[in-house]
């Protein structure tokens, strides 16, 4: 670690990894609800608000946690105020926990979530983004905070690059983006069209840019691949994204009354998405395939495999279902929650993955490190989700044709014909949460422990030849 100030991403890693298992564990709560609607305490509504609204947080603190760690090095110099990182930390950490506990509260007394000044107290029904206004509120001052810290940061370097561009420029999109979700229109069609630029272009625009910039600095700490050409396919990269993140958001209107050409340009400019970082890991293997030192080789994987799934999930999963003709038969299906489900974890819990292992044994101070628990993590976590993606599908794909086509009722199909798929779903939910575990005790424990394994630890170089 170059830089003290560094060390605040620790925090964020925790806390991101902290709600990753909480999420993690009422997903399976909510599996378990549509083969036992009353198992829990909290309905199923409840519940799926804790499932979506933890990824969103979580993912979001591990990316800030990355960024406080990459500017820096970038910028070779300090964080312009620790201070200022530790007290948006705490708040943002308060702010999270009574957004959370008011879904619980809500859960438990419906009543509770009464008007306050003109808004709803608890939440405010806005699905992806049911935050009351208040924390709307805290949610926005936290960012500016975040980005205010970064950008005096930058400023005050004389060292400029084009990682810490994109990277900040991604971050103010994704706060722009938030605006939007801040506001109502009369109109249905109006609400849900500002509705999208929250959900979509956070997750397939702004997102997708950081990851770009965050791929480009790990590949550059992990191989002696040049910046340069890293760099230049980050802004092939970025400039795909905006494109097709943009023109992508099309492929959701087909419902909310917009335009009838939205169709066809969302469809095929969504599934266009992932290639450009599928380019950048291309470049980087075709330029140093004579003579590759790689610095962290479990941290390259991880890397490689983000982009891989990435277009899996994103690229593969989405152009199956987008594409009007099909996705006027299978939209809101459990096909879009497979896509969902197989995107998120390739685009973003991997990524997330990676940025820790490529800088945690910096943060903790250590040359070596045993990669085997983190191995065994992320292949029952990958394993887990293929399955439960592909019993997702099945499930949509018997949802798609009884309901769509024979239209046969939700609750009959759900309950009769999609039983079991729920019931594998289930297992293989327990399957990933063990990886999960796995996951939180190396995070835990990494840099504390012997190394047994160096040769997949953080300082071991290794030379391959074509």
């Amino acid at each position: 670690m170059k830089y003290q100030s560094q060390k605040i991403a620790l925090n964020f890693f925790t806390f991101a990894i902290l709600l990753f298992l909480v999420q993690v564990v009422v997903g399976i709560v909510a599996a378990l609800q549509f083969i036992w609607p009353d198992f829990f305490v909290l309905p199923f509504n409840i519940v799926r608000t804790l499932h979506i609204n933890a990824l969103v947080v979580w993912l979001l603190m591990g990316l800030m946690g990355a960024t406080y760690y990459v500017v820096p090095e970038e910028s070779e110099r300090e964080l312009w105020s620790l201070p200022l990182a530790r007290l948006q930390f705490w708040a943002t950490v308060a702010a999270v926990g009574l957004v959370i506990l008011g879904y619980i509260w809500m859960g438990i007394n419906p009543q509770a979530n009464t008007f306050v000044l003109g808004t709803t107290l608890l939440s405010e029904g806005r699905e992806y983004i049911e935050a009351p206004r208040w924390a709307d509120v805290l949610i926005v001052v936290s960012v500016l905070l975040f980005l205010l810290n970064n950008f005096m940061t930058i400023y005050k370097s004389r060292h400029r690059t084009a990682i810490q561009g994109v990277l900040l420029g991604g971050l103010t999109f994704l706060a722009l983006m938030y605006l939007p979700g801040m506001f109502y229109t009369k109109s249905m069609v109006k609400d849900q069209f500002w509705w999208w630029w929250v959900v979509h272009l956070w997750v397939e625009g702004a997102w997708e840019v950081i990851a770009g910039a965050l791929l480009a600095f790990m590949l550059l700490k992990v191989t002696n691949a040049p910046r340069h050409v890293l760099e230049r396919w980050m802004y092939v990269e970025v400039a795909l994204v905006l494109f097709t993140g943009i023109l992508g958001t099309g492929h959701h209107y087909y419902w909310i009354g917009t335009p009838e050409y939205w169709l066809w340009i969302g469809g095929v400019f969504s599934a266009m998405e992932p290639i450009p970082l599928l380019l950048m890991v291309w470049d980087a293997f075709r330029t140093t395939r004579h003579h590759r030192v790689v610095s962290n080789r479990f941290g390259l994987f991880l890397a490689v495999a983000h982009a891989v799934l990435n277009f899996v999930g994103a690229g593969l999963w989405g152009v199956i279902h987008t594409l009007p003709v099909v996705n006027k038969w299978t939209h809101g299906t459990q096909i879009t929650t497979a896509h969902g489900h197989l995107a998120f974890y390739g685009a973003y819990v991997l990524l997330i993955m990676a940025i820790v292992y490529i800088t945690l044994p910096s943060l903790r101070g250590v040359q070596e490190y045993d990669a085997s628990r983190g191995q065994k993590a992320f292949w029952w976590m990958t394993i887990s989700m293929a399955f439960i993606v592909l019993t997702i599908t099945g499930a949509g794909m018997v949802q798609t044709y009884m309901e769509r086509l024979l239209g046969l009722d939700y609750v009959a199909v759900k309950s009769r014909y999609n039983l079991w798929f729920w019931v594998w779903r289930s297992i293989f939910g327990v399957g990933f949460l063990y990886g999960v575990l796995l996951w939180v005790k190396d995070f835990f424990l990494l840099g504390k422990e012997a190394a047994t394994a160096p040769s997949m630890g953080a300082a071991t170089a290794s030379r391959t030849d074509a």
